[in-house]
């Protein structure tokens, strides 16, 4: 592990084909290594998720973070692009398949690369982290806090987003998940059904569930922000990662 790194905007195909904009980061030293795909959060392609990039190469991988709300607003300020995509709803489930396709295909193309790919997120991304999971062939997922993947909306909820039960059955790759058990969404009932249909159907996770931590414990620039919960959370992510994307 080294804090030696090199980090830069590129572009790749996404969805459809379209070339989007994102923030990658890989290590220096010279070895064989993994990739990780990091999904944003709903706040968008904002400083404190590039910094998790940059973090997941001091941990040894090649980094990637999509900007999924390029198309939306290329060039625009996080919170505006953020405004701009919630306006609409929100990011198409296809489309976010697409771009992590796009995402995972460029890490696997990079020098030293050894094939293996993960993908995590926080919040929304949580959701997607799994959502993908159940459509490409990854290798890991991490899913932080994710809203809605059991459970339903509350009335008036602004995102056009659906729970994806329907869809865990087609789980493909062993789940880490990480949650607050002060949380709403999810709740520790939300978290508890989602335990429920992965032991069902015989899936491979782990879950943890810290008792005085909320939404968003990982996000040191906000309140919510728990160290305790967070550096456990880092380390299990990193032990969770160390297993499955090593060669």
């Amino acid at each position: 592990m080294s804090d030696s790194m090199t980090a830069s905007t590129v572009k790749f195909p996404g969805h459809d084909g379209d070339e989007i904009e994102a923030y990658l980061a890989r290590p220096d030293e010279a070895r064989s290594r993994g990739g990780v795909v990091v999904i944003h959060h709903m706040p968008g392609y904002d400083r404190a998720t590039k910094e998790m990039v940059r973090r997941f190469a001091e941990l040894g991988y090649d980094a990637i973070c999509p900007n999924l709300y390029f198309r939306e607003a290329p060039g625009a300020a996080p919170d505006d692009a953020a405004a701009a995509v919630r306006a609409t709803g929100g990011v198409p489930d296809e489309r976010l398949v697409g771009d992590v396709a796009g995402a995972a295909a460029y890490l696997r193309s990079l020098p030293g690369a050894n094939g293996k790919v993960g993908v995590i997120g926080h919040c929304s991304g949580g959701r997607q982290s799994v959502l993908a999971a159940c459509h490409l062939d990854l290798d890991a997922a991490v899913d932080c806090y994710g809203a809605f993947v059991t459970g339903t909306p509350p009335e008036g909820f602004p995102m056009k987003v659906t729970n994806l039960v329907d869809q865990l059955p087609a789980l493909r790759t062993p789940l880490l998940g990480l949650f607050g058990a002060t949380d709403q969404f999810p709740g520790p009932e939300q978290v508890a059904e989602l335990e429920s249909i992965l032991t069902r159907d015989g899936k491979d996770f782990e879950f943890h569930t810290y008792p005085d931590a909320g939404h968003a414990f990982f996000a040191v620039d906000r309140p919510a922000y728990n160290v305790a919960a967070a550096n456990d959370g880092w380390e299990r992510i990193a032990a969770f990662f160390g297993t499955h994307l090593e060669a």
